[in-house]
């Protein structure tokens, strides 16, 4: 082969590659665009009563809670199950924990590059809404920000009368590998809000 013919074929290659990597992330964010609208539909038919208000048939988690940060103006869908699938597409409730508002510790876990990326905007004193498919609303107020190693938080989803809110996700913010740190926002049950 001539010098001229590699130098075509390492182009052709390079632009075959760069091709199907844009490919790949056009369509990557195309299903997540998608993904959202299939989980407001679900969250929709959920509010009016379907059990397990699925995304798509073959999901492995439903809709269970809408949850929103109004000072930063964020909200998602939250997802029963928190699994693999589930936190792929939003954040996830912990099953093993009460729902938002009741008594205990309410766990609500995300992905720290995407759906709980702006858990780093939180400020203390902060308002978090979670509506629940039975329309009731449960107001928290963030109370602190802790880092815990993922097998010591220290979260006890049963222990005391009080209703409380954790929001986990990994730390640290921006990394692109796994660790054992978590990153736990907390909140207390504004009584009589809504």
């Amino acid at each position: 082969m001539t010098r001229k013919r590699i130098t075509v074929l390492a182009a052709l290659t390079v632009l075959t590659a760069g091709g199907g990597m844009f490919g790949h992330g056009a369509f990557m964010a195309a299903k997540a665009e998608a993904a959202q609208l299939l989980l407001d539909q679900a969250w929709q038919r959920a509010r009016s009563g379907e059990a397990k208000a699925r995304p798509w048939p073959w999901a492995d988690t439903w809709a269970v809670a809408r949850i929103e940060a109004p000072r930063i103006e964020r909200s998602a869908i939250v997802l029963a199950e928190a699994g693999g699938e589930a936190l792929a597409f939003g954040p996830a409730h912990l099953a093993a924990t009460p729902l938002p508002g009741e008594a205990g510790t309410s766990v609500i876990a995300a992905h720290r590059d995407t759906h709980f990326a702006w858990l780093a905007e939180l400020e203390a004193g902060d308002e978090i809404a979670v509506e629940r498919t039975d329309g009731t609303v449960a107001h928290f107020r963030l109370t602190g920000f802790e880092i815990v190693r993922a097998d010591r938080s220290g979260i006890e989803p049963r222990s005391g009368a009080d209703a409380r809110i954790a929001l986990v996700t990994c730390w640290p913010f921006g990394a692109i590998t796994p660790g054992p740190m978590r990153y736990v926002a907390w909140g207390e049950l504004v009584e009589g809000a809504g």
